[in-house]
């Protein structure tokens, strides 16, 4: 809701005369919240619902993470524009002082099977526990479960207003963030014209090349948020650097590689670094999540 509010705030900006409502749409991934994500097995857990609004004209555009949209979308959908991104990485919330303590013995709680993996790729000691629910709920479960604290994306904090509440921010060679991370997706109706030329106006072009590079190589990979993958995108004076971790949930086996290509084409620099990670055995290792 913060975040439709926040895009509500933009196309007002742009045209102070629109009228602009907010719908609330309760998805499958609000509901269920105490199961994993990676045992409810849809990948449009947070989407299928908005996008059905929207199939059926109930909305005119749609607000997501661009973390929660799978790279398939439905016929006449399409994301026709990605905000300013904020910083894509993850914060420590909890009792710890400083990512040194992680070196002992800890309770981490997280659903997050990507967060998971590079945890204990590092910290194979540590004790993580699953956890669900918005920012509020996942912080009140750490005093509840008697957690050393969660993770949580740095950018729903900072929407939040409650960054100040981090105790660390993760590097990013320590924890490489997901695909879409810190971004805000609009998807709308291709043929809705009007619709598209307001959105137009908001997308911004370094973010969306970003995350259309990260997008490409989770689609190359076949991945989504019930493996644990993670992309990052920074985009330079043209160019396209992108990082990516692929691992086995327990972290015992992973892999990470970068590559660098043009801007104008992120979605060839997101497949060629795909197809090297897949030929240096991420395949085995996406096999076996999958296996599990």
């Amino acid at each position: 809701m913060t975040q439709s509010r926040m895009v509500r705030d933009m196309l007002l900006g742009l045209d102070p005369a629109l009228e602009v409502a907010i719908e609330e749409v309760v998805t499958t991934g609000d509901r269920i919240l105490d199961s994993p994500l990676s045992r409810i097995g849809d990948r449009g857990l947070f989407v299928k619902e908005i996008e059905e609004a929207l199939l059926e004209r109930r909305i005119h555009l749609a607000v997501h993470s661009a973390k929660d949209v799978p790279t398939a979308l439905p016929e006449g959908l399409g994301l026709l524009a990605f905000t300013e991104r904020e910083d894509p990485s993850d914060a420590f919330v909890g009792r710890l002082g400083g990512i040194q303590e992680l070196a002992g013995a800890r309770r981490i709680g997280t659903s997050s099977l990507r967060r998971r993996s590079q945890l204990l790729a590092r910290y194979p000691h540590l004790e993580v526990v699953d956890i669900r629910g918005n920012v509020e709920t996942r912080i009140r479960k750490i005093a509840e479960l008697d957690l050393d604290g969660t993770i949580l994306a740095v950018a729903g904090l900072t929407r939040l207003g409650r960054l100040d509440e981090a105790a660390f921010v993760f590097p990013p060679e320590v924890m490489i963030s997901a695909v879409g991370q810190g971004a805000l997706a609009i998807e709308a109706r291709v043929d809705d014209e009007s619709t598209a030329s307001l959105l137009a106006r908001l997308d911004d072009a370094p973010t969306r090349a970003a995350v259309l590079a990260e997008r490409a190589l989770m689609q190359t990979l076949e991945g989504g948020c019930q493996v644990p993958i993670g992309a990052r995108a920074v985009v330079e004076e043209g160019r396209i650097r992108l990082v990516a971790y692929v691992g086995s949930v327990d972290g015992s086996k992973n892999l990470t590689r970068e590559h660098e290509g043009p801007a104008g084409d992120p979605e060839a620099v997101g497949r060629e670094l795909a197809r090297e990670m897949l030929a240096a055995g991420a395949y085995e290792i996406l096999a076996e999540v999958r296996g599990s």
